[in-house]
């Protein structure tokens, strides 16, 4: 089994994966979006970008290869050596390619150049989703039609009988009465309405005496939660990392021991945030003014 296919199984539960000496292979989530132009809907993935400048051992990979051949911690670093070595050879010809990652190749500036496999999806939530294509969908616009209004002649008028004419006027009469005496009575109606509210407002403002009141309810509200640590480094002893803690905190960081990741290293973070957009932030700065090598964990 070659390198890249490590790296390969490696991209699918972490977000930087770091090849000593050469660079690192960073992921970052990106949500479902639709092309609105080919109406075509892609799922949720992983994007990947290589950075040349992570360059230092974290022990991930070494860990991992040396678990899977079942070989040393020492054996697997000098197995990530050789491979290293050929792709640099490989690069000054001709392009490399890292399994179903992509392929590898150096500009005119002699810099290694990523060009990812767009068929590939590291996102292990997306896994068995593929992009859709739907027909555009034709807006019919509806017309309505506006009916002319009935007018009515003079001509016609003439043509009503006299005894039509006061029969409906003896019905407008009536209908005057019965709106007018319809009208009190929804007055009366409206008077006890107001008098029944009042009523239930005293009733609601009077004070009730409880001799015996119920116990209080003490909640408990949890911390919200930091799920997103930026890590400072994975060690094999425990020492290691109580040591690289210590410095963090004299140095003001709010650092902490995160467990142990998939390999039984354990990790030490600068800091741990609630939110992915906070710890994207302070990864920025730290990356800057600290430590190139340091990334994301969502745990």
């Amino acid at each position: 089994m070659r390198l890249a296919a490590y790296i390969n199984d490696l991209l699918y539960r972490y977000d930087c994966v770091i090849v000593p000496n050469f660079g690192g292979f960073v992921t970052n989530k990106i949500g479902a979006r639709v092309n609105t132009t080919s109406h075509t809907f892609y799922p949720p993935k992983k994007q990947l970008t290589f950075n040349a400048y992570l360059q230092h051992n974290d022990g991930l990979l070494a860990n991992y290869i040396a678990s899977s051949k079942n070989i040393s911690f020492e054996e697997a670093v000098t197995f990530i050596a050789e491979e290293v070595a050929q792709w640099n050879e490989k690069l000054e010809t001709t392009s490399v390619t890292v399994a179903s990652v992509g392929s590898l190749s150096l500009n005119e500036a002699k810099q290694v150049v990523f060009e990812p496999n767009p068929s590939s999806n590291f996102l292990a939530e997306s896994f068995g989703l593929a992009e859709v294509s739907t027909p555009s969908v034709e807006r019919v616009k509806e017309v309505t039609i506006k009916s002319l209004p009935t007018t009515t002649t003079e001509e016609n008028k003439r043509t009503i009988p006299l005894y039509v004419r006061r029969a409906a006027a003896a019905a407008v009469f009536v209908g005057i009465a019965y709106v007018g005496w319809n009208g009190v009575q929804n007055q009366q109606q409206e008077v006890l309405a107001n008098q029944e509210e009042a009523v239930e407002k005293k009733i609601q403002s009077a004070t009730f005496v409880i001799e015996n009141p119920l116990p209080t309810i003490n909640l408990n509200v949890s911390k919200e939660a930091r799920n997103f640590h930026i890590i400072a480094g994975a060690f094999q002893e425990e020492h290691n990392a109580e040591n690289k803690l210590a410095e963090l905190q004299d140095k003001g960081y709010d650092a902490s021991i995160v467990g142990k990741n998939g390999l039984g290293l354990i990790q030490v973070a600068f800091a741990s945030y609630a939110t992915k957009v906070e710890a994207r932030k302070a990864l920025e700065i730290i990356k800057e003014s600290v430590s190139e090598d340091a990334w994301l964990l969502a745990k």
